[in-house]
């Protein structure tokens, strides 16, 4: 088993380096951070307009590995349906955390942020993780940045990126821009119990350590120590300071749930791989608005179709190679598993409740997640990563000032927010935005101006060393490297079924969810098919031709591809 704490016996004891004591506080001083490749932030000054009384307060919460199939059992979901705004039609550009949040924070696509998976592979990769969002110069363009330069307190809770991590006895990572508040909860929080987390204070980093109790404690006291407990009372805070404060604040809380734990071994004995609190892993009720055995297999859709007619196709029509070939989970594993996930994200629905009743009525309250999650759809087994419905669409729900309740059409994607934000703050989204802010249709429930979301994939074995590898890195290994575009009623996805470097083998597959509504079988080569296959062709080849990166303002042609 390895967690937080043997590590740091096991650090201090071979190293005999300055480890505080357990229980006390790690502090380093960071330099003042260069800004990279150009991404210098923009003074106060020259923001249009500056920072002025009357804007709104924003609270976020991200969900980790949040799929529909769990909206169901989500109280605070339906409380925010039925007096906000939701849009069933979004979509992340990528299927991994990383990838993902790096697209949320700036409002661009993985070939613009350059993170294109979720690790650099202990530094031998700058595909993905921290190293590559830090390389690339992510930090200064995040949209924090220049609503802290906007007069906005701005605070973050939770969970950051990948490999933004510390290792008792190792330097600390570095102080992130943009933030006036930052308590990140470090990656062996995953599994529960036993983390670490940070605070800046003077721009110095500090780290508290959050120690597991014995398991012969109480369940209420195990609880105290959940991660996302802690997470929860740190957010709880933030939005407690935030609403008695002069300045309109910005808080993101990041949750753990309902991702599984990474080690084989749980934290406590029986601790399941979906480990749920304490009070949440009894009862009927435990899954929140479903009874437990109501949730079975029949909430997946597609559940254990068979991929033999989901193979690629090549652009003549003909067969191309397969890439998903093993064997799915069976009933009683997903149906496991899809409880205690339901069980797990009961922790986060109490902490969105909490935040709705306390919150004043000039914030507004998003809630989604950073990618979706299979379990046996598609012949599929246990992950994420894929183009498909379950894996790339997530909740996005917004309460507010003005909003006008019910469902949008628009189809929308997480690089919408980051313009999102910065228009509720009064400012104009930079030129190198991809995203389009969705402030117009929270009062006008029918503006449709977006049709499509484009999605971007890197196969992991380019980068390697996924945090999830214990339990779905070979599933993650296996998915091929593609592009995709989707609407509201198709998905067009072409393959890279070529793992090599600098190979390429396009093979593409089509569904129509008109027809087809769970990607049963590929139609791409179908006659029926080929004028939603060309009209998609098309939009795939006007986005390849969007190649900016970093701060590179946008073409006309690349603003408006997704109309």
């Amino acid at each position: 088993m390895h967690h937080f704490r043997r590590v740091w016996a096991g650090v201090c004891l071979l190293a005999l380096v300055a480890c505080g004591a357990p229980g006390t506080s790690t502090t380093t001083t960071e330099p003042p951070r260069t800004p990279r490749h150009g991404a210098t932030p923009r003074p106060v000054a020259e923001l249009a307009p500056a920072a002025r009384s009357g804007q709104p307060n924003i609270v976020v919460v991200m969900l980790d590995d949040f799929s529909t199939d769990l909206v169901q059992t989500m109280r605070s979901v339906q409380q925010m349906r039925r007096t906000g705004a939701s849009y069933p039609y979004t979509f992340v550009t990528d299927s991994l955390c990383c990838v993902s949040r790096s697209s949320f924070f700036t409002g661009q696509y993985p070939h613009q942020t350059g993170v294109r998976t979720n690790t650099s592979h202990q530094g031998t990769s700058m595909l993905g993780g921290w190293p590559a969002y830090d390389t690339h110069g992510n930090p200064e363009r995040a949209f924090n940045v220049r609503l802290q330069e906007a007069g906005y307190t701005t605070s973050f809770v939770g969970k950051f990126l990948n490999e933004y991590e510390w290792v008792p006895g190792r330097a600390l990572p570095p102080v992130v821009p943009g933030w006036s508040s930052f308590h990140a909860v470090f990656g062996s929080a995953y599994d529960g119990w036993d983390f670490a987390s940070t605070t800046v204070v003077d721009q110095r980093m500090r780290v508290v350590e959050h120690p597991a109790p014995p398991a012969s404690a109480s369940a209420a006291e195990k609880d105290r120590a959940y991660a996302g407990t802690v997470v929860g009372d740190l957010a709880m805070d933030a939005v407690r300071r935030g609403e008695r404060g002069d300045a309109p604040y910005f808080l993101e809380v990041s949750v753990y749930a309902p991702h599984n734990r990474t080690q084989p071994q749980g934290y406590y004995p029986d601790d399941p791989l979906f480990p749920p609190a304490f009070r949440d892993r009894t009862g009927e009720r435990s899954c929140g608005r479903v009874a437990c055995s109501k949730l079975t297999v029949d909430d997946l859709p597609g559940f254990g179709d068979p991929a033999r007619d989901n193979r690629p196709r090549a652009a003549d029509g003909s067969r191309a190679r397969a890439w998903n070939t093993v064997p799915t989970l069976s009933a009683a594993v997903a149906e496991r598993d899809l409880r205690d996930r339901a069980r797990m994200a009961q922790s986060a629905d109490r902490l969105v409740r909490r935040i709705l009743r306390t919150v004043g009525p000039d914030t507004y309250v998003v809630l989604t997640s950073d990618n979706g999650f299979h379990l046996g759809q598609n012949g599929l087994g246990r992950g994420k990563g894929t183009p498909y419905d379950t894996d790339v669409r997530v909740p996005l729900l917004v309460t507010g000032p003005g909003v006008v309740p019910g469902k949008r059409r628009e189809v929308t994607s997480n690089i919408d927010l980051a313009p999102t934000f910065e228009e509720l703050a009064g400012l104009t989204p930079p030129a190198y935005r991809s995203g389009l802010s969705l402030v117009p249709t929270l009062t006008q429930p029918r503006l449709v101006r977006q049709s499509y979301a484009f999605l971007e994939h890197t196969q992991q074995t380019l980068g390697g060393g996924d945090p999830d590898a214990a339990f779905t890195g070979a599933e993650l290994d296996r998915i091929p490297s593609f592009t995709a575009v989707r609407s509201r009623t198709a998905l067009l996805a072409r393959f890279d079924l070529d793992p090599r470097r600098g190979r390429t083998t396009w093979g593409y597959e089509f569904y129509d969810y008109r027809r087809d509504p769970f990607e049963r079988r590929n139609t791409f080569a179908a006659p029926r098919s080929q004028a939603q296959v060309a009209e998609l062709m098309a939009r795939l080849a006007a986005f390849d031709s969007c190649t900016e990166r970093g701060d590179q303002p946008l073409t006309d042609g690349c603003r408006t591809v997704r109309q």
